[in-house]
């Protein structure tokens, strides 16, 4: 069938995990959730990008309200399968998840850390824990180790789904009406961009090709490269667990997922769908979630 060669099972390790040891995963699994490095100590990792309770890797809103009390400009995305992508945030500029990891950290609005040398400061309690997971380094608390820590926990959130079964050859693992779903998928062409092993996260477009987005005050990609072309463009988002994760679109503004999916086929291919059609391709998206939730990081 065709769409095995645009869709890939998930692997069952992230690039990257080669040298992830257990000690490092778990010293990231807790400065995920540790609020004490956000400069009113109220904010986590996992306050926008929420594990608890088998969440789905997001804090369900437009846009996330950081340390200090103020939204951010962008939603938060899920960081289920998020170093799959080609690069991290919605304007790339992160390249992997320890850039990544980094950014929130400083970042004013969101955890709002003065500087480096200050995360250190509230981390001397987990001298053990950088201990072991750096053994062979003298003085492993710094603010590089902090991120790869955390990088190596975002690595074991993967979520297999019904669809990586089916990609593997197990015909009963979808529905003939997700199968239907799937076809539309492709015969539209949300296939173009929404393919590999996250169905997306792998190239950049301008969100508007055919009829523009109502947001025209974020210029996405262009702040980072200040390139004109990058107008308008922003990283095409994942679609695993994209059933468990609105609200939608870079700036959150899309509150539904039958909403998101008119609106991009209209915006991006100059089509619109029926509320048939637009049912069918969301029964074949409900194949991309998690099966197992227990693979949300295996949280206690």
């Amino acid at each position: 069938m065709s769409v095995r060669i645009f869709f890939k099972p998930l692997p069952d390790k992230m690039p990257g995990s080669e040298n992830d040891t257990p000690e490092l995963v778990a010293l990231g699994k807790k400065l995920f959730f540790e609020r004490g490095i956000s400069l009113t100590k109220s904010q986590s990792c996992n306050d926008c990008h929420r594990l608890e309770k088998m969440m789905a890797g997001v804090d369900y809103e437009p846009t996330s309200v950081g340390a200090t009390g103020l939204p951010g400009a962008r939603n938060s995305p899920t960081v289920l399968n998020a170093g799959f992508q080609t690069a991290q945030f919605w304007d790339g500029r992160a390249a992997n998840l320890v850039e990544q990891a980094k950014g929130p950290l400083l970042n004013p609005i969101e955890m709002a850390m003065p500087n480096e040398q200050e995360v250190i400061s509230r981390l001397k309690h987990y001298s053990r824990d950088f201990a072991r997971a750096f053994p062979n380094q003298q003085d492993p608390i710094t603010f590089d180790n902090v991120a790869i820590a955390i990088a190596a926990f975002e690595r074991t959130l993967i979520t297999p789904s019904r669809f990586d079964r089916y990609l593997k050859g197990d015909m009963g693992a979808i529905t003939m009406a997700e199968e239907q779903g799937l076809m539309k998928f492709e015969d539209i062409g949300c296939i173009e961009c929404h393919s590999g092993v996250t169905a997306g996260g792998r190239l950049f477009k301008k969100l508007g090709v055919y009829h523009p987005y109502e947001n025209l005050s974020d210029m996405g990609r262009f702040v980072v490269t200040k390139n004109d072309e990058d107008k308008f463009v922003f990283k095409v988002s994942m679609l695993r667990n994209v059933t468990l994760t609105p609200p939608y679109f870079h700036d959150g503004r899309v509150p539904t997922l039958q909403e998101a999916v008119r609106l991009m086929a209209w915006l991006q291919l100059d089509t619109m769908l029926s509320p048939i059609e637009i049912d069918e391709i969301i029964s074949f998206l409900n194949t991309l979630d998690a099966e197992k939730p227990g693979n949300f990081g295996s949280l206690q």
